[in-house]
């Protein structure tokens, strides 16, 4: 297990070799991101996605979400965004906006049970970005225990989650803990699936009508 500390350029630059060498061997590493520490591997190594859930302590039923380093990465990931994904994308991302999209019936990935979908996001953060470009989509879960805190720190993350992950990239405490919105698309209506960081009037600005269950 190895720490890095990214506010030291050389060993910012050293951690993203070392995280991104850990990733394609399908280890699990811990990343800042723009809203709290996420905990990630490569989205296509079926094992990995496993290993991600357990560490956390989570099951099937809970698939993380795909974080992407380029608009173009995420197009690749679905079958359609629908009517209002593009506009979506292009206010928000990067930043802590999650789309749930149909997934690409082409990929050959096992997240766990996504009926179909995928949630992906792109993160307003430079080392998680620079992460995410070399090594592809990862498979991102929030830094901590199934049922525990968001992490806000590195520190935070490895109390949680010790030596199941390989690398830990330090980019100091995060702002807050709140975590990204997450707005279905798969139907022709957007709906709210969670209140997070940015604002539902936010997205009715863009799109007109969010669905909401309150």
């Amino acid at each position: 297990m190895a720490v890095f500390d990214c506010s030291d350029p050389d060993q910012r630059a050293a951690g993203l070799i070392e995280a991104a060498a850990a990733v394609r061997l399908g280890d699990l590493v811990v990343m800042p991101t723009d809203t709290v520490y996420g905990i990630g591997c490569d989205a296509f190594i079926h094992a990995s996605v496993q290993k991600l859930l357990d560490a956390k302590g989570r099951g099937r039923d809970m698939p993380p979400p795909v974080l992407v380093g380029t608009v173009r990465a995420a197009t690749a990931l679905v079958e359609d965004m629908g009517p209002y994904g593009q506009d979506l994308i292009d206010a928000f991302w990067p930043g802590p906006l999650t789309i749930v999209c149909k997934a690409n019936r082409a990929l050959s990935w096992d997240l766990g049970d996504t009926k179909g979908t995928v949630a992906i996001r792109m993160p307003l953060h430079a080392v998680a970005l620079d992460l995410l470009k070399e090594t592809g989509p990862m498979a991102v879960s929030s830094a901590n225990r199934s049922g525990a805190p968001a992490a806000t720190t590195a520190a935070n993350a490895e109390e949680q989650l010790g030596e199941s992950v390989s690398v830990y990239l330090d980019g100091g405490p995060c702002s807050d803990d709140v975590p990204s919105t997450i707005v279905d698309l798969t139907s022709a209506i957007p709906r709210l699936l969670r209140k997070g960081a940015i604002p539902v009037e936010k997205l009715r600005g863009i799109v007109g009508y969010v669905a909401t269950d309150a």
